[in-house]
């Protein structure tokens, strides 16, 4: 099975060819006939995708994001409702100059930073690695297919 996709490009440098042209010999550029990353490519991401590792980390990201973006939709949408149909409330002082709603909307700039705190140290503790490995994995078996298709070592 093959996919051809429209948007794809030979690198400047053509380190990603299989043929080992680099794209100089019909000046750079990338005719619909050209070069195109090897039908095997495809079937190897497509592996990786159904793998369960894959799943894995995508599950992991959705564990988090999901919650994590509608709790902050309810606390903006929240804090926007307060606003429009409590002004009194929001016009309370709290302390001195400081009201409800200038303690409210600073709330918004500090959870927006804690939310991406959380974020990067959930991607860091329970996703990373495992996309690394993933990573890795696909890149050795693209490199193994293209060593193949050229008989030989290509390093």
């Amino acid at each position: 099975m093959r996919f051809d996709d429209p948007w794809y490009e030979a690198s400047a440098a053509g380190w990603d060819e299989g043929d080992g042209r680099d794209g100089a010999a019909d000046g750079g550029a990338s005719s619909p006939g050209g070069p195109r990353p090897a039908p095997g490519v495809a079937e190897i991401y497509l592996e990786v995708h159904r793998s369960e590792a894959f799943r894995e980390v995508r599950r992991r990201y959705r564990r988090f994001v999901v919650p994590a973006a509608l709790a902050f939709l309810l606390w903006y949408l929240a804090y926007v409702v307060a606003a429009t149909t409590a002004p009194g409330l929001m016009a309370r002082p709290v302390a001195g100059a400081v009201n409800v709603a200038m303690v409210a909307g600073l709330g918004q700039f500090l959870t927006t930073f804690l939310l991406t705190w959380a974020y990067a140290r959930h991607a860091r503790l329970r996703r990373d690695r495992a996309a690394l490995d993933l990573r890795w994995d696909t890149q050795e078996l693209t490199r193994g297919l293209t060593e193949q298709r050229a008989g030989g070592s290509v390093r």
